[in-house]
């Protein structure tokens, strides 16, 4: 039970937050979608939204949050149930893309950590490319990569495809072995701020890397 509560308030704490980084940034123009995404799957349910704004139009400043919470169906089942809130401040070098990264993780299971690193990041009407090396200051010494990478081409003049690779590793340096990876697909379509499509999840946990798989049908919606 106090797990749970912990969880919930957690949640709350950061959703809140999300809107408020939301609001605070609204001087981007124009202002970036802010894309929901549920998944059911035949495991579990999950839901994630991204935050990726600029403080203002001509800032060096931005900002990358993602908000994933995942529920097992089966009231029996522990592994897999997370609220993960993984949020960064960037500062560009230059128009290259590249950006200094420091930021933090709020995780249900693990707790909250701080990291430094270096993102890079590519934005058109028909990609979105996002990478991020981050270095964890704690005692584990985490070493961490995300990548989230988007292909939206189109099909007529209000349709389009929409697919996304998306995928995590994190590696315990001070340890030497395996903490949490995933890789994500979707495969659909989008008209307008609206898509749909196929979804499938291959999660890892642990040193032994004990898998999980999830398969279903995903809709999403950019604010």
């Amino acid at each position: 039970m106090k797990s749970t509560s912990s969880s919930c308030t957690l949640a709350v704490f950061f959703f809140i937050s999300f809107f408020s980084i939301s609001i605070f940034v609204q001087a981007q123009t124009p202002v970036p979608p802010l894309p929901m995404e549920l998944m059911f799957g035949n495991d579990r349910l999950d839901f994630q939204m991204v935050v990726k704004r600029n403080f203002t139009a001509q800032s060096k400043f931005s900002v990358l949050a993602i908000a994933a919470f995942s529920e097992n169906y089966g009231k029996e089942k522990q592994l897999g149930d997370a609220i993960v809130i993984p949020f960064q401040i960037n500062y560009a070098l230059g128009k290259s893309g590249l950006s200094l990264v420091a930021g933090g993780e709020a995780n249900s299971v693990a707790g909250f950590g701080t990291s430094l690193g270096l993102s890079h990041s590519k934005a058109s009407k028909e990609i979105l490319a996002i990478s991020v090396l981050s270095y964890q200051l704690s005692s584990a010494q985490n070493l961490k990569f995300f990548g989230l990478y988007e292909y939206k081409p189109a099909l007529t003049e209000k349709l389009s495809i929409y697919s996304r690779l998306q995928l995590t590793y994190n590696q315990g340096m001070a340890a030497g072995f395996h903490n949490r990876s995933f890789l994500y697909f979707r495969a659909g379509l989008k008209k307008g701020p609206f898509g749909f499509g196929l979804g499938a999840n291959f999660d890892a946990y642990g040193p032994s890397k004990v898998a999980r798989e999830n398969y279903g049908l995903f809709t999403r919606w950019e604010f």
